[in-house]
């Protein structure tokens, strides 16, 4: 798994094995202990591409028809958090809620990729939480002011190379004060990634870091300030944020 952490006041990449972090970059081949890094995200993203409405369970919970093609919103860069980070509440918003997602995250700059060739540009996985102020979702008529503030974009712990899991058949879940809330599977995804990254690279250039989170299963909640909210992905790992 590759990560991305600080040491005192230096930022780097580093392979994770175990309890250990094997430096790379301006930190190769130096060894950490994990519990003596901060954890960054492990991604630096131009741009958050979300699919909304895009697991089968889910479109039958909220009794919507399945989407014709994928719905994509954007989350700026602004609002992204790493592991163990700390997701603010915002004063604006009465109702925020949680949502599990699988992160793809982009290897290679590319536009206009056939889906055969989808895997030659995915660096890995990772587990986000596409938090969004419901409230204000509902009231706006669309999702920018929801989806886009600071914090409201939690990503890691680490990225899983593309090449060590198999994304289309993982469990994925989301755990709210360790009480189970989503519980789902990412065969029920209605668009696979391979179409997802033709469809939206046929919009707009993917670059390296880029994030484009696949849809969340049914169970979404909401969470209050002092809440701690996991999620976690098979084979990747957790992701767990302290609400304040």
């Amino acid at each position: 798994m590759l990560g991305r952490f600080r040491y005192r006041d230096e930022t780097f990449y580093g392979n994770v094995d175990g309890s250990k972090v094997i430096g790379k970059g301006n930190m190769e081949g130096k060894i950490f202990e994990l519990s003596e890094l901060d954890i960054l995200p492990p991604s630096v993203p131009t741009k958050i591409i979300c699919v909304g409405l895009n697991y089968h369970d889910h479109a039958i919970e909220v009794n919507m028809p399945v989407p014709k093609e994928p719905v994509i919103f954007l989350k700026p860069p602004s609002a992204v958090i790493g592991h163990m980070d700390k997701i603010v509440y915002p004063s604006m918003s009465e109702q925020v809620d949680f949502e599990a997602e699988l992160a793809v995250v982009i290897g290679k700059r590319c536009k206009n990729i056939k889906r055969k060739k989808a895997a030659d540009v995915i660096a890995g996985y990772t587990c986000f939480n596409d938090v969004t102020a419901r409230d204000l979702q509902q009231r706006d008529g669309q999702w920018t002011r929801a989806k886009s503030f600071d914090t409201f974009a939690p990503v890691g712990p680490f990225i899983v190379p593309a090449t060590g899991i198999d994304p289309d058949n993982l469990y994925i879940r989301s755990r709210l004060n360790g009480v189970i809330k989503q519980d789902s599977c990412t065969s029920n995804l209605i668009f696979e990634i391979p179409y997802l990254i033709e469809f939206i690279s046929n919009i707009m250039t993917l670059e390296v870091g880029d994030i484009i989170a696949t849809g969340t299963p049914p169970g979404v909640g909401s969470f209050q300030p002092g809440d701690v909210v996991e999620i976690e992905i098979e084979g990747i790992g957790i992701l767990k944020n302290e609400v304040i």
